[in-house]
């Protein structure tokens, strides 16, 4: 079974990060692709920007923000390559580039993930 698992993109990668994909829609701001150490860039999993700017981080909008992006991620043709790419590796890092390690999509696509891969 796979283990999926989410950091942000500017800690420092390791080893056991396992197979690395960055989640992001937009690239991490002032980071090279060396620096990202990514396996695989997949923004067609990140949240559409209509998504993504009405939740603009706010922590109080996280529960509805869940759902939305849920819904988004059912109807997304991106996850079928996204689970592939998790049944071959053993282990998944999810790289996001939010500052709030608490409240960003790439829990949440952890999350869904885990559901689906069990």
């Amino acid at each position: 079974m796979t283990s999926v698992f989410v950091k942000r993109v500017y800690e420092k990668p390791e080893k056991k990060d396992g197979f690395r994909i960055l989640v992001d829609h937009l690239w991490p701001r002032g980071l090279t692709k060396e620096a990202v150490h990514a396996d695989v860039w997949i923004k067609e999993t990140a949240p559409s920007t209509s998504l993504r700017k009405w939740f603009n981080h706010e922590p109080g909008k996280w529960a509805a923000f869940k759902k939305l992006y849920t819904a988004e991620l059912k109807k997304s043709t991106a996850v079928t390559g996204l689970i592939e790419y998790c049944k071959k590796n053993k282990t998944v890092t999810l790289l996001y580039a939010a500052k709030d390690e608490e409240h960003n999509h790439a829990l949440v696509l952890q999350q869904f993930l885990s559901r689906l891969l069990k």
